[in-house]
């Protein structure tokens, strides 16, 4: 089987990507499976596609500046292969592939390789088997075998408590590389690997080497660790050692193990009973012959240290997630009411933190400052900011009360929307209601002077399709709706009367009671080619 990756190259850097699904979009919207937030490059610019075993295309999405492969502009799918270079706009992808291990498919569960000799080069065993087997000391070992048992179990006695005390990951993965590196004299590396985001890719957090002079060598990609072993053990859930793959005619083949220099390694999956949370990885680049003997010992201790770490993982594991949702939901907050914010966290819809821009039936509300520009000018900087964050403050109230969402503040001007992130039928009825409740509150702030001067709001509805999701760049995103159903509702506020609201004739069909409005008249606003039809409050008419 074989990987296929996509060296991306940005300004003096380089970062590898790994093409992870059969087909794989790259563009210059949030939800490509590759974001390229760069010049030249399109919303949906390119597809990579797996076309057949080991064969993989890419095509030209009709993007603006076009594809080029090896300097070609691609004009139909394409057969990517190894050391090709593809360009889309300013962005340069080295195309990469790598031979994975496959040596494991004829394996059960349960077996040993034995070569002529009798010399053991292989284990792969089911972990249940391993959790205490190596507590029994054997007893052709003796003493020396038996002290060296009751040592391993202090240590592990002694990690156990140590890791319940563990902050963080690093404090974790040293704990278990001091009694590895003590215990397993064959080892050279040592790797944690752990499914952070419970997608089933396992992600390299931490790794080391016996000799702190080889440690910067150790390239922090995880490039150098056989990733179809940890994939096995993670999946399977059953332990590995393999002696010399150099001398073991299933490993001939593997030009990854080869090239990576890997003659015997060791894997055990992270797990507590309930699943798999990542793999201990260990290997070392000469051969352990020992293990002929002592493997099944070594696995099982390896095995049994894993199944302590575990639980200290999952712990962090979920101790990180509370911190991600805490900041997800700080973030959420500014823009959805309480209910919402619960709602979008309880049903996971938030990949990365980030909601993708779909398109929703909404209705948009813009609400303005009367004679904010000549107010402004007869009062302070400090005293303007004091003014608008004391009346957003109160206004957002009645927005959340009907489960709106705030878009954002545009100077003296409020924007929010009602019928997403989640779908709500009566967004148009939730909109009213809101602006409504605006102007009855500000009437309510100014008899009971809020500030120095009477305030006025404009405020305009609009109904209909909008494009609401996280839109920005890489550095900052921010939650919008964008379309034309909301630029015309900026455009309504303009001919609304003070201290009143102004809804489009869309907005007025969809509500069940109108009875609240009149019609106001017919008119063209710029950039819109047709008379729209616009309805007033009769609250002070």
């Amino acid at each position: 089987m074989t990987e296929l990756k996509l060296r991306l190259k940005e300004e003096n850097t380089e970062r590898m990507v790994s093409v992870q699904k059969d087909v794989f979009t790259i563009g210059r919207l949030p939800e490509c499976d590759l974001y390229l937030p760069f010049g030249g490059v399109s919303r949906c610019h390119a597809r990579v596609t797996k076309t057949a075993a080991d064969v993989w295309t890419i095509e030209d999405l009709g993007s603006k500046n076009g594809t080029q492969l090896n300097e070609r502009l691609v004009s139909s799918p394409q057969v990517l292969r190894d050391g090709d270079i593809v360009w889309l706009g300013d962005v340069t992808l080295v195309v990469v592939l790598v031979r994975q291990l496959e040596v494991f498919t004829a394996f059960q569960v349960e077996t040993s390789d034995t070569s002529e000799t009798g010399e053991q080069r292989t284990i792969l065993h089911n972990v249940k088997e391993l959790q205490q087997q190596w507590i029994a000391a054997d007893s052709k070992g003796g003493d020396s075998n038996k002290d060296t048992t009751i040592a391993r179990l202090k240590d592990l006695v002694d990690i156990a408590k140590n890791l319940c005390a563990a902050t963080s990951i690093e404090e974790i993965f040293s704990q278990v590389q001091q009694v590895v590196f003590r215990y397993l004299d064959s080892i050279e590396r040592l790797a944690l690997l752990i499914d952070v985001n419970d997608s089933g890719n396992l992600e390299i957090i931490n790794a080391a080497t016996r000799r702190l002079s080889q440690q910067k060598h150790l390239a922090a990609d995880g490039s150098w660790i056989s990733r179809s072993i940890c994939q096995k053990v993670f999946a399977e859930k059953v332990a590995i050692q393999t002696a010399d793959t150099h001398k073991d005619e299933r490993f001939a083949s593997e030009h990854s193990i080869l090239v990576k220099g890997i003659r015997s390694a060791m894997a055990v999956p992270l797990w507590d009973e309930n699943k798999v949370v990542g793999v201990l990885y260990a290997d070392a680049r000469l051969s352990s012959y020992h293990w002929a003997n002592e493997g099944e010992e070594e696995l099982s201790f390896f095995s049994a240290l894993a199944n302590i770490v575990a639980s200290s993982v999952q712990r962090w594991l979920l101790a990180e997630k509370l911190k991600a949702e805490e900041v997800i939901r700080h973030r959420l907050e500014r823009y959805h009411s309480p209910a919402v914010v619960q709602q979008l966290i309880a049903v996971g819809a938030l990949p990365n933190g980030r909601l993708p821009p779909k398109e929703s039936e909404i209705s948009i509300v813009f609400a303005d400052i009367v004679g904010f520009t000549a107010m402004s000018e007869r009062i302070s900087p400090t005293e303007v900011a004091q003014l608008l964050n004391n009346l957003f403050e109160e206004m957002l109230q009645e927005v959340f009360t009907y489960g709106g969402t705030l878009d954002k503040y545009i100077g003296d001007c409020i924007m929010a929307f009602f019928g997403a992130p989640e779908p709500q039928p009566d967004h148009a009825e939730r909109a009213v209601a809101a602006a409504k409740g605006m102007l009855i509150r500000l009437e309510s702030l100014n008899a009971n002077n809020f500030w120095s001067e009477p305030l006025q709001l404009r405020i305009a509805i609009n109904s209909g399709k909008a494009v609401v999701g996280d839109v920005g760049s890489s550095q900052r995103v921010d939650y919008t709706a964008l379309g034309a159903t909301i630029n015309l509702a900026a455009r309504m506020e303009a001919v609304c009367p003070p201290g009143e609201c102004v809804i489009s004739e869309v907005t007025y069909k969809m509500l069940s009671d109108s009875s609240d409005f009149g019609e106001m008249g017919h008119y063209r606003f710029k950039g819109i080619n047709r008379l729209v039809k616009v309805y007033q409050t009769k609250m002070h008419q």
